[in-house]
């Protein structure tokens, strides 16, 4: 558990900086060049992720079990992962969807880590998906803020046709259907629809 915490203080520690210390980004790239803080943002970042992988597979050896989710809460967190991809493809192209959703990366987030709180109740699961979430949810709170204050907030929307918009449905479509019906089990030993 204490790996899992670790990567989780890392990872989460450092896509914070502009959460908690919005001008101190800005401060940091300058001193760094911009090349070298998303250098050591990288690093940091994959150590962390590195981390919580090591951290969360040992917890699922001897889990800690704080709720049972009834079995029809997967069906819901099915449905509720559906928009993830699609939104994690439309963080990447701009489009009506990206301007819809604003942050689609942050909104992939949400929906992410709470399917996987809806379906999973030990306390790796809560730990990693309620720290996500929670990071996710104070991120967007952080972006508005930000904004309102005249402060970076990452690049500029970009109007483009709509075809970019199919290619992110279609997409992540074809990535959800990868992902629930093969991928999750290869990776995690967990198939989302049983089997």
């Amino acid at each position: 558990m204490t790996w899992l915490i670790v990567g989780l203080v890392l990872f989460l520690g450092v896509h914070s900086v502009s959460i908690v210390a919005p001008m101190a980004r800005d401060r940091w790239a300058g001193a760094l060049g911009e090349n070298g803080w998303k250098g050591l943002y990288s690093v940091l970042s994959l150590a962390g992720l590195v981390l919580i992988a090591m951290g969360y597979g040992a917890a699922r050896e001897a889990p800690v079990i704080l709720y049972t989710p009834p079995a029809g809460l997967r069906h819901l967190a099915a449905l509720l992962m559906l928009p993830v991809f699609i939104l994690l493809l439309a963080a990447y192209l701009p489009g009506r969807i990206q301007r819809a959703a604003r942050h689609p990366m942050l909104a992939a987030v949400k929906f992410w880590a709470l399917a996987h709180l809806l379906a999973n109740g030990s306390l790796a699961d809560v730990l990693l998906f309620g720290g996500f979430l929670a990071w996710a949810v104070a991120d967007r709170i952080s972006v508005k803020r930000r904004a309102a204050a005249g402060l970076r907030v990452g690049p500029p929307l970009k109007l483009s046709g709509p075809d970019r918009d199919l290619w992110a449905v279609i997409g992540g479509l074809l990535v959800y259907g990868v992902f629930a019906g093969w991928a999750h089990g290869a990776l995690f030993g967990v198939r989302p629809f049983g089997g």
